[in-house]
């Protein structure tokens, strides 16, 4: 065929969906770290203790840094930051926390609370020792404003003296063994001074050589923790002094004169400003979480492809994704995973644009996404995993480290819960009916509203999404009700009466903001397959959630009782056009073939990962076995 200067290749539907799930830049955004997990030190190694693949994810550590131009613009990055989560956590989660340490908590502190200063990064830089954080407690975890670990001045040597007081006050889980090299730590401690407590800063704190823990510090091996191997530790100080340059921003903190310019009554900004990383270490969880929950997706599909059934009665071997029963789960699955995907873009976007004055909402966001994302990504990949039986439960298939890898991320940076909880008591007081809207009226059950208007159509996507902002007002507006009920003297009565609710309300947000994506996401797309797709996949998402919800909207008059039947109808129609595409979708998922390929059960050779060269099949027919004697 003759190409003409004026013949233009068009994107393939999967070619379109790669940049709604990984953003229009993804190739600049994504391509370095999809070409990094392609290379060889990265493919999966055979079996492997945990100790050798620890020492593996540290070395695979060293050699992700010497492939970057700058470490330093990586931690200040927060959307390469996510990109790191999104496409190494799939590979090899040890490596990702390890990764997500050292340049986001790690060098991001470092960088955010010294800017200015001369304080030389190189040994950081070029790992010659590797970074940690040191802020939660044995006794002390999301409420980690109260930690006890102290640094008291001295000021006759200008420095300070760091001492853990008690069992309580030991640092929990940062990864403080000397195994991948000599260790440094940025830990989080109570600035004494003059008998005035100045809340926590943070201090840089040599740990380890690469042999031992240092002088003054204590690090003591914690049991093997479920999923990769990391090598988190108990640490503790024993009257530690470190010089008052270990004191980060201290130009702006300790003057000349010892003297201190926060006071008391800074306490607790001072705290969110030294854990500031948290909230773009929340950024890369959902990442990691929803590129687990794609890999794992993909992986179910193929394999769904390649494992052969019986058809039934004359009909043969068929896919076992030819069953509604198995494919049913993995279409629903997909609508979730790039609801996951686009509403981690979204929270993203909106971190990026920030404001002063906005702030508080952009954190919130990111905080509720982060719950909602790494909670469905649990949802998927179990449920992907019981889809490939009892092979996805051997580690070589790749899937047993993404089930207790997703755990992880469900309890890093501020437990699920404990965030959805704050994010509860933020929104639940300010929440206001949605403004009337003529097409809501109350519906008397028969179809039509007291005003002869029908509520909606339930294929329409607008509607769609009047009844998701109506489950979120429903669910607030129970728990304002439930709070004015409660006695007003007790605050803990009353959130408790409120909590509920208000939880299923910030649950019922992240659903809106994900549609919300979808919405966002389909006007980017030009008419076609591709925009079709899409669509089919928005209306499978809110559907599915309309129904879980359908009596409360039903009572309140934003469904009819005819509607609430046909929703069973609808949302099957959808995962059959769902399920027949489902191949081409996870297309669009960009995963490495090298990636895919160190998985067995996601070839169609898959059963040859069990073969045995000393089998008989290979030796030809076995010789017949005498006839028994009668």
């Amino acid at each position: 065929m003759t190409v003409t200067l004026t013949d233009t290749v068009q994107p393939s539907t999967a070619d379109l969906l790669t940049g709604v799930l990984l953003g229009a830049d993804f190739r600049r955004e994504h391509g370095f770290w999809q070409r990094l997990i392609s290379t060889e030190p990265f493919r999966r190694p055979p079996g492997g203790t945990p100790e050798e693949r620890l020492s593996l994810a540290y070395d695979r550590l060293r050699i992700l840094n010497r492939s970057l131009d700058s470490g330093a613009r990586l931690a200040a990055d927060p959307r390469a930051l996510a990109a790191l989560h999104e496409w190494l956590g799939p590979v090899d989660p040890a490596l990702t926390t390890v990764a997500g340490i050292h340049y986001s908590l790690f060098l991001g502190s470092l960088l955010d609370h010294d800017a200015g200063t001369d304080r030389d990064l190189s040994d950081f830089l070029g790992m010659r020792r590797i970074g940690t954080f040191l802020c939660t407690e044995v006794a002390h975890g999301n409420d980690a404003a109260s930690l006890e670990t102290t640094a008291t001045y001295d000021r006759e040597r200008d420095g300070f003296v760091l001492h853990t007081p008690n069992a309580g006050a030991q640092k929990f889980m940062p990864n403080t063994s000397p195994a991948g090299g000599p260790k440094t730590g940025l830990v989080a401690a109570r600035l004494l001074a003059d008998g005035t407590d100045h809340g926590v800063h943070l201090f840089l704190v040599p740990l380890t050589d690469d042999v031992q823990a240092l002088p003054g510090v204590r690090v003591r091996r914690l049991p093997a923790r479920m999923g990769s191997p990391v090598d988190h530790c108990l640490t503790s100080f024993d009257r530690l002094f470190v010089g008052r340059d270990a004191l980060l921003g201290e130009g702006r903190v300790l003057g000349g004169d010892g003297g201190f310019s926060s006071t008391p009554a800074d306490r607790r900004r001072r705290f969110l400003t030294s854990i500031g990383r948290v909230t773009p270490g929340r950024i890369s969880m959902s990442a990691c979480a929803a590129g687990s929950a794609r890999a794992t997706l993909a992986v179910a599909v193929r394999y769904g492809g390649h494992r052969m059934v019986s058809g039934g009665r004359g009909a043969g071997q068929i896919p076992v994704n030819a069953h509604r029963t198995h494919h049913g789960p993995l279409a629903s699955a997909m609508a979730t995973v790039f609801a996951m995907s686009l509403l981690h873009r979204r929270v993203l976007d909106r971190w990026e644009r920030r404001t002063g004055e906005d702030r508080a909402e952009a954190e919130r966001l990111v905080a509720v996404a982060k719950g909602w994302i790494t909670w469905q990504a649990r949802a998927v990949i179990v449920e992907c995993r019981e889809r490939c039986g009892a092979q996805a439960l051997l580690e070589n298939n790749g899937m047993t480290e993404l089930v207790t890898g997703v755990e992880g991320a469900i309890t890093a940076e501020g437990d699920n819960l404990a965030v959805h909880a704050k994010a509860a008591a933020d929104m639940f007081f300010a929440a206001e009916p949605a403004p009337g809207d003529p097409s809501q009226d109350p519906a008397d059950g028969t179809g039509n509203t007291p005003s002869g208007r029908t509520p909606g159509e339930l294929a329409d996507p607008r509607f769609l999404g009047r009844l998701l902002d109506a489950v979120e007002e429903i669910w607030f507006t129970r728990a304002r009700k439930r709070a004015l009920r409660a006695p007003h003297d007790d605050a803990l009565v009353r959130w408790n009466a409120a909590s509920g609710a208000a939880l299923r309300g910030v649950e019922a947000h992240a659903y809106r903001q994900a549609a919300e994506g979808y919405t966002e996401a389909l006007a980017t797309l030009p008419e076609g397959d591709a925009r079709e797709r899409l669509a089919e996949l928005q209306r499978l998402f809110a559907l599915q959630w309309v129904a879980r919800n359908s009596g409360d909207l039903l009572a309140a008059g934003h469904l009819t009782a005819q509607q609430v039947d046909e929703l069973p109808e609808a949302t099957e129609e959808l995962i059959a056009a769902v399920a027949a595409h489902a191949t081409e979708l996870v297309e669009s998922f960009a995963l490495p073939d090298e990636l895919l390929a160190d998985w067995p059960i996601a070839g169609a050779d898959y059963a040859e990962a069990y073969d045995d060269a000393d089998g008989s099949w290979h030796r030809g027919q076995a010789k017949a076995s005498p006839p028994a004697a009668r």
